[in-house]
């Protein structure tokens, strides 16, 4: 069963997304299928038409437009019984099974250490550009117990957080 990959891809942070799981999934003999979303009602006719396809999961990736929404996507993917991925885990709080993605947290104290040292007089354009060096991998069994499956031991104690 393919996965499904719903964006608006539109800037380049998603591109760049795209091109490495295009990459990873080439390597694991994984079959995606990219559509590009713009609106909720797009978004839930994809859920919905991956439902009856029986698609593996949903790959949402990282977009603004999605945070008021991740309510309404959970609910809509737990009904037709796609498992859902986005990068945060403030999603998988809403219902979403699963996140893998930076620990924002961090970003935020880290930025309060640019902050400062621009405020000290540093130029912006002279302190370095960080990546995420850090991922958090959240699960939500009771979205994996709604959808009917078991998520295995070993990727739980993997995981930063489990929601039960």
């Amino acid at each position: 069963m393919p996965f499904r990959i719903c964006a608006e891809l539109c800037w380049s942070p998603q591109q760049n997304a795209r091109h490495e799981m295009e990459k990873a999934a080439r390597q694991l003999g994984i079959r995606m299928t990219f559509v590009r979303t713009s609106t909720l009602a797009d978004l839930e006719g994809v859920i919905s038409g991956a439902g009856a396809e029986k698609v593996s999961a949903i790959v949402l990736l990282a977009e603004p437009l999605w945070w008021p929404h991740r309510d309404r996507i959970a609910e809509v993917a737990v009904q037709h019984g796609v498992p859902t991925i986005y990068e945060l885990k403030e999603f998988v709080d809403a219902g979403f099974l699963m996140s893998y993605g930076p620990d924002n947290v961090y970003f935020f104290r880290r930025a309060a250490t640019y902050v400062d040292k621009i405020l000290r007089g540093a130029n912006p354009a002279n302190l370095p550009i960080e990546q995420p060096t850090k991922l958090e991998l959240v699960i939500n069994l009771k979205t994996a117990k709604a959808l009917g499956l078991t998520i295995p031991a070993s990727l739980l104690l993997r995981a930063d957080q489990v929601i039960e």
